[in-house]
């Protein structure tokens, strides 16, 4: 028998089981070891395998035995083993269970907590909005009671002045009254009779007061007490002189001792309502020369071109213009007859180079220029002479009779070519430094003008705390004179009387919104509305802005915003510091317009036109949400689509299209101007057609009519008029009138050129001018280029501004942009080639204000920051714009740079360091020293005053080495240095500046110099902010009389020297021609020349003006009633008495029968006549008319008007001589509350003093159709 085949072996530990390898019998039998528990099939297949290995083996009882003790074992063990894993299921099962009772109360836990978490972060914003509000709220209310309190500190300084002052000047009087009463009681005890010669200070210009047979210029004992005297209230009168212009004569202001200041604003704004007349080429930025040639001039010609024409293009830059000559070869001078007028017309100077012969169309070109000159433009002729050769006939009779009308210079020359065109260019230049650039003639002989103007160009522009860019002021002139162009008045009756109500309704009243569709005439109607306002109402003041595209410099809020304030400040007559920080401007401009409307004795209209295309128009506009003073109006147009929301519940004057009568006559214009007439048939198609909204409305109908009439002058009408039915809107016929200017030129290359051309402009910020496309584009002729703007300048696409072409309305730029720029690809090439013309300008120290313009504007757009960086570290650019005022487009550029004040000081002062590096020279030097005061000046205006010492102490040490110590210059450097120490509150470093300053001024210019007189301010406003207020009282007198004589020796800072130029240009207008128009411009000139004390002059053309109104009028027109007072007026001025008794009761006759009995213009020439009899001393005639002025204007205006004081001033005086001593006390003092009121007006710490019925009354009175105020009929 055989032994198992598998052994449990003990060593192998319990429970292992190892296998017989070996395959021999024999071999014994083991027990299983008890602690071994092996399973029982493990068991039973080990015997299966012993028995099959060992047949006929037996099977021992011991072993057989040990297997049921096994079995039972193992079901024991299984028991056991079942019941503890029940155990563990059943715990493991109630742990579960509990984890999932702990996981959903965690879970509501959480859920709780989430709830508590989102409710306190809703608590804490709440709070945090709260607490913003409250520290907001702590801020405002923290800058009220600083205000308040420097207000109310301010009150009580002043009124213990007042209080001090009255009360030293009250025991003076009565003192001196003592002292006088005791004299004259002497005096009447010795029988002597005392009377005064001379003329007194009052309105009626008399203090011979001969009471009872004695003098006494005060009251007499007991009549008042303490009251003023007499002499006291003859000095609080201002005297008051002259012509019609205004009524008021409180404030003695303005540009003479002897005017009144509302007489001289009168007369400015008068003169300057007679601009339109001129024509563009006196209010152009180009100096355009036209030639005319002949064949055998044309060296002298090339030679000009070549060589001059750079020198005077610098010339010119230097002062902001640009020149252009404009000359028409040979062959080309037939083609051109129309373009050639026109350029002519437009041309500020006209040559004609000449030898011996004159072919005829050059002879109509001739007497178009020369004998048809009505503005008295200046003109040359250049005539080469050689010997043996005589002119022709034609050329002979020229001569002849240009030399009869004496308005051109001639030059004969007998020599070689080249030294022709040098005299040319000589007096070119002469003419170019008198007539454009104002210089002086002293000033030009022996001096060469390139040395000359780089030397004192900008001395007198930056001498100055005022930046004023006459730029945008001329381009708001040209857009004014441009929108008012049309003489189709379209129907505008209607919305005339709708702005007459707005400005006469009582106040307070918000602004006036005109809408309607773009081309619906909106710009036309408030243009024309103006020019009917200065013309019936001379006494308002009118200011206004014309908007032009999008993203040019007429749509910036700040220049905007500026502008209005700097000509608020114009019409005060101050001129004072004004911040350029943009958010103070905003709150400028309102405190500026308050002041204003308080001193006004009319009404203010501002006027904004395409207001919705202002950017940011809601933030940058919010003051015209804000209550204004109630002589105040605004009127502001918007695009019905563009209106902001918040705007609209404003009252609302919209614009309806055209009716069919409109639509006809608006064609029918155009047509007769080209000498065409519709037929019938014609006319019903267009009515037919211009029946929606966009084929009725003003622009549509006009480009239409210029489409038929130049149709109609090749023929073919029907056709064109096809075309036009398919244009449904203005963009589109905009197209059509495209496509026909570009059919019309002769050849691709031109049809490219002008692409090019029309693709600048609108890239451009503000338009490109003719010489810039002539350098861009080389291969385009001076006349090629002159025959293409005429054509679309023709046809409405495209106008001058500032000298620049840009497109007429906003839809042609519109239409250029959809018909040549729809890739982006296109905008980026063209923005590139004007970036790379600019740059190429100022790698050649080139900086003109174009290159300022343009190049940073340009390089924003192309988002290229790092080149908009190295523009604006060149020191010219930055100086350029911010000397022009163009401060918020400066501080825009270095914001989308990334940089903020301080480091963008830095900057600027670290580029100044290595600039100084380079220079060397005086030359060099002084402009360094320019660049460090712009700078200094610039960061006074950011607010960083400590970093502003720095470079204003380095210009002054620049100039003190560079020049003399006693330069006036220098003096510039002391002032701007000053002035950041006294912003900076540090005075007793500011008042040695300022005293230095100004001893260097008097030794430089005089004790009476207007520079005299600015630091005299300067220093008067430094002791104020001291409290030392009779020091600044005194300084302050003694500035305003030397401001007085500087502006009665050469006219007003704001103008004059300007109108007096425009006048004798006006002057030639109106010879040998009577019309209404013509007679109101020889009386202003007559103002004029009476203003400046030219009194022979002026009785001249009153004269005139009267003649010539009598014989166009009838002598009963009230306007023949002005021209008679006004020489009235003169022949008082003159002491010529019973002439001027006569032309004043004439004049009062006229307007008794023409006006109303309670008219203001009754009682101005009542009053007046009332001075003169009591200068002639007719006192019982003077009385009854002092009466009824005085009634007239309480009627008129109310009983605290100052013109009612005025009157009760003259009216005491007279009842104080007739021995009505309480009559006259009770006058007096009537006058003086009126007086009183009027000065705490004037210190802008009430109100306006015009009440709203009043005002409403005068302005409803002004606009009535009958009624004629003094300026007469335009």
């Amino acid at each position: 028998m055989g032994t198992a085949s598998s052994l449990v072996s003990p060593a192998g530990g319990a429970g292992e089981v190892i296998e017989d390898t070996y395959g021999g019998g024999g071999g014994e039998a083991c027990e299983i070891p008890v602690e071994v528990k092996p399973k029982a099939r493990l068991l039973r297949s080990s015997l299966r395998r012993v028995g099959a290995s060992r047949p006929g083996g037996l099977i021992g009882a011991s072993f057989k035995s040990m297997a049921s003790v096994q079995e039972l074992e193992c079901a024991a063990e299984y028991e056991r083993l079942k019941k503890e894993y029940e155990i563990f299921r059943v715990s493991k099962s109630n742990e579960v269970a509990s984890m999932v009772k702990k996981e959903a109360k965690l879970d509501r836990e959480n859920k709780r907590l989430r709830a508590e978490l989102q409710a306190l972060q809703k608590t804490y914003q709440k709070i945090l909005r709260e607490k913003e509000s409250a520290l907001e709220a702590k801020y405002q209310a923290m800058e009220r009671a600083a205000t308040f309190e420097h207000d109310r500190d301010k009150v009580k300084r002043q009124f213990k002045i007042f209080r001090e002052t009255k009360e030293n000047e009250i025991q003076d009087l009565l003192r001196a009254k003592r002292e006088l009463e005791a004299k004259l009681q002497r005096l009447q005890a010795q029988g002597i009779q005392v009377f005064d010669p001379e003329e007194s200070d009052s309105d009626d210009n008399c203090t011979e007061i001969t009471a009872t047979g004695a003098q006494s210029e005060y009251w007499t004992g007991g009549a008042l007490g303490s009251e003023p005297s007499m002499g006291s209230m003859m000095q609080l009168q201002q005297s008051f002189r002259g012509p019609e212009f205004a009524h008021s004569s409180i404030d003695v202001e303005g540009p003479f001792a002897n005017i009144n200041r509302d007489d001289w604003d009168a007369a400015v704004a008068s003169l300057l309502q007679v601009t339109p007349l001129f024509s563009h080429s006196l209010w152009s930025n180009t100096v355009r020369c036209y030639i005319i040639s002949t064949d055998e001039t044309q060296p002298e010609v090339d030679i000009f071109i070549r060589n001059y024409s750079p020198k005077l293009q610098r010339i010119c830059e230097t002062k902001g213009y640009f020149f252009q000559v404009v000359h028409f070869p040979s062959e080309n001078q037939s083609q051109f007859k129309d373009v050639r007028k026109w350029e002519i017309e437009k041309s500020f100077l006209v040559i004609l180079l000449m030898k011996s012969t004159l072919s005829s169309c050059l002879l109509d070109d001739c007497e178009e220029a020369f004998l048809k000159n009505p503005e008295g433009k200046p003109r040359l002729i250049y005539r080469r002479i050689e010997e043996g050769t005589v002119g022709s006939d034609s050329v002979q009779q020229l001569i002849e009779q240009v030399c009869y009308v004496n308005k051109a210079k001639i030059i004969d020359h007998m020599g070689e070519v080249d030294e022709g065109a040098y005299e040319i260019a000589n007096c070119v230049e002469k003419i170019i430094k008198q007539d454009i650039l104002g210089y002086e003639n002293t000033e030009l002989e022996g001096k060469d003008l390139g040395n000359k103007e780089e030397s004192t160009a900008s001395e007198e522009d930056d001498f100055g705390d005022v930046l004023w860019d006459a730029h945008d002021e001329q381009e708001q002139m040209e857009a004014f004179q441009q929108a008012s162009s049309s003489t189709c008045e379209l129907g505008f009756e209607k919305y005339y009387e709708r702005l007459n109500d707005l400005v006469a309704a009582p106040a307070p009243i918000p602004p006036l919104l005109v809408s309607g569709g773009p081309g619906s005439g909106k710009s036309l109607l408030l243009s024309k509305w103006i020019q009917l306002q200065q013309k019936h109402s001379p006494n308002t003041l009118i200011l206004y802005h014309f908007v032009g595209r999008p993203m040019s410099t007429s749509s910036e809020s700040a220049l905007i915003i500026k502008r209005l304030t700097l000509k608020l400040m114009q019409h005060s007559w101050l001129v004072s510091p004004l911040t350029l920080d943009p958010s103070k401007l905003l709150e400028e401009f309102p405190r500026w317009l308050e002041k204003l409307s308080a001193r006004h004795q009319g009404s203010i209209i501002i006027i904004i036109d395409s207001v919705d295309q202002i950017q940011q128009a809601e933030k940058h506009m919010k003051w015209l949400i804000d209550p204004l003073p109630v002589n105040v109006r605004v009127i502001v147009s918007v695009n019905v689509e563009t209106c902001p929301q918040a705007w609209r519940l404003w009252p609302t004057l919209h614009l309806d299209p055209l009716n069919s009568k409109d639509v006809k006559s608006l064609i029918n214009a155009e047509c007769s101007s080209a000498n065409i007439k519709l037929t019938k048939e014609q006319e019903k198609k267009l009515e037919r057609h211009c029946r929606s909204a966009t084929t009725c409305n003003a622009l549509y109908v006009t480009l239409l009519g210029k489409m038929i009439a130049c149709a109609g002058s090749e023929g073919n009408i029907d056709e064109t008029l096809q075309q036009c039915f398919q244009c449904q809107d203005t963009v589109s016929l905009y197209r059509l009138v495209l496509r026909s200017v570009q059919e019309s030129l002769p050849n691709d290359m031109d049809k490219d050129l002008m692409r090019e051309v029309l693709c600048l402009i609108t890239v451009s910020h503000n338009g490109v001018s003719e010489l810039e496309v002539m350098e861009l584009y080389p291969e385009l002729s001076s006349a090629l280029l002159a025959s293409l703007v005429h054509s679309l300048h023709k046809m409405c696409l495209l106008t001058y501004g500032c000298g620049l072409l840009k497109f007429r309305h906003l839809q042609a730029w519109e239409m250029v942009r959809l018909e040549y720029m729809e890739e982006g690809q296109n905008i980026s090439s063209y923005r590139q080639k004007l970036i790379d013309y600019f740059a190429m300008q100022l790698s050649q120290d080139r900086v003109t204000w174009r290159s300022a313009d343009e190049l940073p504007w340009l390089f924003q757009l192309q988002g290229d920051k790092q080149k908009l960086h190295k523009c604006l570290l060149n020191l010219f650019v930055s100086q350029n714009l911010y000397k022009r005022g163009h401060f918020a487009e400066l501080l825009s550029y270095w914001q989308l740079v990334g940089k903020d004040k301080s480091s963008m000081a830095a900057e600027y002062f670290n580029s100044l360091k290595e600039y100084e590096k380079s220079c060397e020279g005086e030359k060099s030097m002084l402009c360094l020293a320019d660049l460090y005061e712009t700078l200094g000046r610039f960061l006074k205006d950011l607010g960083l005053l400590s970093q502003a010492v720095a470079p204003l102490q380095r210009s002054l040490e620049i100039r003190e080495t560079a020049l003399d110590p006693d330069h006036p210059r220098v003096a510039q450097s002391l002032h701007q240095l000053a002035g950041v120490y006294m912003q900076w509150k540090k005075f007793g470093n500011a008042e040695p500046l300022y005293k230095q300053a100004l001893e260097i001024s008097e030794n430089a210019y005089g004790a009476e110099h207007p520079r005299v007189a600015r630091e005299l301010d300067a220093l008067a406003t430094l002791y104020q902010k001291q409290n030392k207020y009779e020091q600044a009282e005194q300084l302050r007198k003694k500035s305003f009389k030397i401001r007085q004589k500087a502006a009665r020796r050469k006219g007003s800072s704001c103008g004059f020297a300007l109108l007096r130029q425009r006048a004798l240009q006006l002057e030639e207008l109106t010879l040998g021609k009577d019309t209404p128009d013509n007679a109101r411009t020889l009386n202003e000139l007559g103002v004029l020349y009476y203003l400046q004390n030219n009194l022979e002059t002026a009785e001249l053309f009153l004269k005139r003006s009267l003649e010539m109104r009598e014989r166009v009028l009838g002598p009963d027109h009230p306007d023949c009633a002005q021209s008679l007072n006004n020489l009235a007026a003169l022949y008082n001025e003159k002491k010529h008495y019973d002439k001027a008794e006569e032309l004043y009761e004439r004049a009062l006759d006229i307007r008794r029968r023409a006006l109303a009995p309670d008219h203001p213009s009754l009682a101005y020439t009542v009053k007046h006549l009332a001075v003169l009899y009591k200068k002639m001393k007719k006192r019982t005639e003077a009385l009854p008319l002092y009466e009824r002025a005085l009634k007239i204007y309480e009627d008129s205006f109310g009983r605290m008007h100052p013109r009612v004081g005025e009157t009760l001033k003259n009216l005491a005086v007279l009842s104080y001589e007739g021995g009505d001593f309480e009559k006259a006390a009770e006058l007096y003092k009537r006058a003086m509350e009126i007086k009183e009121a009027e000065t705490s007006l004037i210190g802008g710490k009430t109100p306006s003093r015009h009440s709203s019925s009043g005002d409403a009354f005068s302005l409803k009175s002004a606009l009535s159709p009958n009624v004629f105020l003094e300026h007469g009929q335009r």
